[in-house]
């Protein structure tokens, strides 16, 4: 006999509310998925900016490196920062490492929660509805979804823990960088700060001096002096290698600089005694031309003056390479600016002002386009502004001054004489003046720009204007025994210019107009000095004449040194010092320098 079938009633339909609590935690955990996968991506398009083998800064820094491979201060910038680009580079695996396991696990779960939902599709025979099923579907609904949101919470805090240290601490802006290279180095905040005006008037930290018109006030150097025999002269020392810039004095220092095509160096003197202290090479120079270029030898490789901030030196050579040091001779960057097109090479000398390097960087023609006036930071040698020039190859030095408490910068080439403002390098005026291939350099005195057309006129501008100034702001005007080559000097009153037949005139600061004329007979190449009452004069052949800084001519004294002097002297701190092509000596006033207390 068969048993009795029995038939069992038909299974429920899938309960909608579980199902779509179900469907809602697989769209969470998708869009958690698909958020993860985004951020994983932008983190890789970010990380890629600070791989330490690519960091732009890291390889400048190494470039640099390879220049001055003994450069201590150096090596250590590149220790901290590579360890800097390693930590962030470390941050961002692991953020990596944690969003790859974390989509996988999302993915897993995105899995078994589709086949969670196939189920529930499916009808599955049952003999009999329960009672509680609906309570049992909400009840897991509602755990589903307090998993997904604290699933959620704590992988955002996650991605958040991780990604706002991964944040490198180096800047994006060149700035910036700077001030973080300046920490490093010890240059931060907390550093010295750069000279007072005070400090910086009391040395000799530029060509024609700190003014920049070549005067001193208060000096009283022995007339009598003999570089041969010795009498009267405070130490002498050879010039270690040839050049025609004029020495600096800051400090207990002396600077100068010099050399040839083949090598080129930067030194520095005991301002008590003459001895060398140390002599700096200037080779490797990033960008430097393997092969130099031909030069002149009445110009060389080293005819522009150096410069000094206080803190650091600066040098120029005639193959583009522009090399800086601090006062110990330990080295702080290089860099190679082209090689200048210049048929008579490159002799314009340095300018400084609160911390900026100067440069007029005029060559070619004109139309050539080539000629700049560039500030550098002088801590890091970054461009602070580039600015170009309408004229061509020109071999005078600008002069810096203040107007109005504004500082501007006087440029002399080709036919113009402009003025920049020191802050951005935007044009203030111009005047169109000059004529002829310009070696003479403006002067600043009693409110006015000094300058001369070679041969042609000296005239003086009030510096206050706008535009083209040229039938507005000239003041005064001469063409009497006007010079060549050399720049004039002023004490404030009076202003002197010396032809290269040695034809020594003075003129009124106020009017132009010409008090005395007097002949050395001598013949000149550098630019006079004054100091304190008293205009030196020194001759290409070894003479030397002094004449009184005053209204009615008087020539003090003369005297033989027996060698040529093509440099202008240099007076700070009681000492007169003077580069002729063999020697470097000193001349003291009272006994000796006069030394600052040295800093603690």
């Amino acid at each position: 006999m068969t048993a009795p079938t029995v038939s069992s009633p038909p299974p429920p339909a899938a309960d909608p509310t579980a199902l779509r609590a179900l469907r809602q935690t697989v769209l969470v955990i998708a869009a958690l998925c698909g958020l993860a996968v985004l951020l994983l991506l932008v983190q890789h398009l970010r990380s890629q900016a600070d791989d330490p083998l690519k960091s732009p800064q890291l390889l400048a820094l190494k470039q640099q490196l390879l220049a001055e491979p003994k450069n201590e201060a150096l090596k250590q910038q590149i220790r901290l920062l590579d360890l800097d680009l390693r930590r962030s580079h470390v941050r961002d695996v692991a953020f990596n490492a944690f969003g790859a396991w974390f989509v996988l696990v999302g993915v897993v779960v995105l899995v078994f929660a589709a086949k969670g939902i196939a189920r529930f599709r499916v009808v599955l025979p049952s003999p009999h509805a329960s009672p509680d099923a609906a309570e049992r579907v909400a009840v897991t609904a509602l755990r589903a979804r307090r998993v997904t949101v604290g699933v959620a919470a704590i992988t955002g805090v996650a991605f958040l823990v991780l990604a706002l240290p991964a944040k490198t601490r180096l800047p994006s802006s060149p700035a910036g960088v700077d001030k973080v290279l300046a920490k490093l180095r010890g240059e931060g905040e907390d550093a010295p700060p750069l000279p007072s005006p005070a400090e910086f008037a009391a040395n000799w930290p530029r060509f024609l001096g700190p003014s920049g018109a070549a005067f001193v006030t208060n000096a009283a150097f022995p007339l009598a002096f003999n570089l041969a025999s010795g009498e009267g002269v405070l130490w002498r020392t050879p010039v270690p290698a040839p050049g025609f810039n004029s020495p600096l004095i800051w400090s207990n220092r002396v600077f100068l600089s010099g050399g040839d095509a083949t090598n080129r160096s930067v030194f520095a003197f005991d301002l008590t005694t003459g001895t060398q202290v140390w002599q700096r090479a200037v080779a490797n120079v990033p960008g430097s031309p393997a092969k130099p270029p031909e030069v002149p030898d009445s110009t060389g490789f080293a005819a522009s003056t150096m410069a000094t901030d206080g803190r650091r030196v600066f040098a120029m050579f005639a193959n583009g390479d522009l090399a800086t040091f601090n006062l110990d001779g330990s080295p702080v960057w290089s860099k190679n600016l082209g090689v200048p097109k210049n048929q008579y090479g490159f002799a314009t000398s340095l300018a400084i002002w609160q911390g900026r390097l100067l440069l007029q960087y005029d060559q070619g023609e004109p139309e050539n386009n080539l000629s700049k006036l560039i500030a550098f930071d002088g801590a890091t040698g970054r461009v602070i502004w580039q600015k170009p020039r309408p004229v061509g190859q020109s071999w005078a030095t600008p002069v810096v001054y203040e107007v109005a408490g504004k500082p501007q910068i006087a440029t002399l080439a080709g036919e113009l004489v402009i003025a920049y403002s020191v802050a951005d390098g935007n044009e203030l005026w111009r005047a169109q003046m000059l004529s002829g291939e310009i070696t003479p350099s403006p002067i600043f005195a009693g409110g006015l720009v000094v300058a001369i057309s070679p041969s042609d006129q000296l005239f003086a501008i009030k510096p206050d204007g706008a535009g083209d100034v040229t039938k507005s702001h000239v003041v005064w005007k001469t063409d009497e025994n006007v010079p060549d080559v050399t720049s004039p000097v002023s004490n404030g009153e009076l202003v002197f210019a010396v032809t290269s037949s040695g034809t020594v005139t003075c003129f009124d600061l106020k009017d132009g107009k010409k008090l005395w004329e007097h002949e050395c007979e001598l013949e000149v190449s550098s630019s006079p000095a004054i100091a304190g009452d008293r205009v030196y004069v020194f001759g290409t052949k070894g003479g030397m004449a002094v004449l009184a800084a005053a209204r009615e001519a008087r020539e003090l004294a003369k005297a033989d040194l027996a060698e040529g002097v093509l440099a202008s002297p240099a007076f700070a701190r009681g000492v007169m010092v003077v580069r002729t092509v063999k020697t470097l000596f000193c001349v003291a006033d009272k006994g000796g320098p006069v030394l600052e207390a040295k800093r603690p």
